[in-house]
């Protein structure tokens, strides 16, 4: 099992660069995948794309790749005629508005096109650049969300637990019900005719009861359902989806036995086995 959440950085410095790698991911109902490369690297944006997609089912999940150059190549230019054209008109202005102030050369060479930087980027030396920086950081994020993952199937496991002693309490009482059912159908006929009671109608009476509000069915599809979800957690690598679902079919058995329930005791469980599934159903959407 894998959390949705995690979190690696890894950085290292070769003679011209410093390289740095951030990957980090929250929870999400699908893949919400983000890759942030400098500009010219985004030819390579489908390759690491891919790459995460292989290992990361769900999740929102934000990478940031970083260059920071120590040595430059580049081929700075510079346009003259460009600049004598810039000085002219801002001469004319200045001269139009009164302004007597020395022109500052900054001004000049901020303007677009005086300056100009020429340079060629070698793709695949950038990306042998990254490869091991990604590569480590991708095994770092991945353990994370690895080890967060066993911390929440114990967690989910436990709460489990908890639901599946709830749904034996519920099937130990399913025959109690029926003998409080009989009870009380035989003390209301005695109170109402003493000892001429007729056997038969009691029994009668007691199945007309039993029909309405018995929760067999409820019990044995709970349990089914509780034997999928412990499979799920167990075995399925990424059990996210499935375990909402399965919490969505025991929901709706609950709350069935719930209002088919008459006793105080039965009542008393269905809300504590309401409050565990809640907590399996809010802990689910934090796995892949």
């Amino acid at each position: 099992m894998t959390s949705m959440t995690g979190y690696a950085y890894e950085e290292r410095s070769t003679e011209n660069a410093v390289v740095s790698v951030e990957i980090k991911s929250v929870n999400s109902r699908f893949l919400d995948l983000t890759i942030n490369l400098p500009p010219y690297l985004n030819q390579l944006e489908s390759y690491y794309r891919a790459r995460i997609s292989e290992k990361v089912c769900r999740g929102k999940v934000d990478v940031f790749v970083r260059i920071k150059e120590l040595e430059s190549d580049a081929e700075i230019s510079a346009d003259t005629n460009a600049a004598k054209a810039y000085l002219d008109a801002i001469k004319k202005i200045a001269e139009a508005t009164g302004y007597s102030s020395d022109i500052p050369l900054s001004l000049i060479i901020s303007q677009p096109g005086v300056l100009n930087s020429n340079r060629n980027y070698d793709v695949s030396l950038y990306k042998s650049l990254i490869e091991p920086v990604f590569d480590c950081c991708l095994d770092l994020f991945l353990k994370d969300r690895a080890r967060e993952g066993e911390n929440l199937k114990k967690d989910l496991l436990k709460k489990l637990d908890d639901l599946c002693r709830c749904a034996s309490f519920f099937k130990e009482w399913q025959p109690k019900m029926e003998q409080l059912f009989r009870e009380q159908i035989t003390a209301k006929f005695k109170e109402l005719l003493g000892e001429h009671t007729d056997e038969n109608r009691i029994m009668t009476e007691t199945a007309a009861l039993l029909v309405k509000y018995t929760i067999n069915e409820e019990i044995v599809r709970l349990h089914s359902h509780l034997d999928a979800m412990k499979a799920e957690i167990e075995n399925n690598p990424a059990p996210g989806k499935r375990l909402d679902f399965i919490c969505q079919e025991m929901n709706r058995e609950i709350n069935t036995i719930g209002s088919k329930n008459q006793f105080a005791e039965v009542g008393a469980m269905v809300i504590t086995a309401k409050d565990s599934l809640e907590n399996i159903r809010e802990q689910s959407k934090n796995v892949e």
